[in-house]
């Protein structure tokens, strides 16, 4: 088993930043891959970023090009979202999701193992 534990969600304003952090612990296998979901009301859950074992491959949805960073400490077992210039539309829970045994990155939801218990995100107008 693996236990993911998000933390630094928040109110913030729009322009504002928040950076997410998630750590893993237990059973993650001697690689993982990891990755940053959101879900708002009444919506699906999407990708937001993914990032390989080795941190050289990332992934980030459309919408959040330029603005969010995912990296991880390998020694930490922990993974970052820093996210600016939010806007209202990136509210939603974040979750952080874990796929043990794997190097690459990865962006669909049934693609990962695991879940964290999500942090939820609000920006204001």
């Amino acid at each position: 088993q693996v236990q993911l534990v998000e933390s630094g969600g928040g109110l913030v304003q729009a322009g504002g930043s928040l950076r997410l952090s998630c750590a893993a612990s237990g059973r993650t296998g001697s690689s993982y891959a990891l990755g940053w979901f959101r879900q708002a009301p009444g919506k699906e859950r999407d990708i937001v970023a993914a990032i390989s074992w080795s941190g050289g491959t990332t992934y980030y949805a459309d919408d959040v090009k330029g603005r969010f960073t995912i990296s991880r400490d390998n020694a930490k077992n922990t993974v970052y979202l820093q996210m600016n210039s939010l806007k209202p539309e990136d509210t939603a829970v974040y979750y952080c999701a874990a796929r043990t045994y794997s190097r690459s990155a990865y962006v669909r939801s049934y693609e990962y193992d695991y879940w964290g218990q999500g942090t939820q995100v609000t920006v204001s107008s």
